[in-house]
């Protein structure tokens, strides 16, 4: 078995409605109660949309030092992600299928080591 994750940056959602949002949750909630019935789950989340209530540890310059706020201001960052474990990459793109379809915006899958 190997272990996969699954994310999205939050530029890649777009805009869209309050309504479409909400008719996209139930979707990606049954895709993840799937993953769950199949053993594949491991966790998921999505993350708080603003980056500003993100902090920052960094200790590389010999004192560690923690900063509000994201590490590097970007206009993009992560959203939300999800790790499976699964047999193999056939099965991971398989769930990044399934999750873009629900959610509607693209995922990005990459071998966890």
């Amino acid at each position: 078995m190997s272990k996969y994750i699954i994310y999205f940056n939050q530029a890649w959602v777009g805009e869209h409605t309050e309504t479409w949002f909400a008719a996209r949750g139930p979707l990606a909630r049954a895709v993840v109660d799937d993953m769950k019935a199949a053993g594949a789950y491991v966790f998921a989340g999505g993350l708080d949309e603003d980056p500003e209530n993100a902090f920052s540890a960094d200790a590389t310059s010999g004192t560690l030092r923690f900063t509000e706020g994201p590490y590097v201001r970007n206009p993009q960052f992560l959203g939300g992600f999800a790790v499976i474990d699964v047999a193999d990459e056939q099965a991971a793109r398989q769930w990044a299928g399934k999750l873009a379809e629900a959610c509607g915006w693209p995922q990005e899958v990459r071998r966890v080591k």
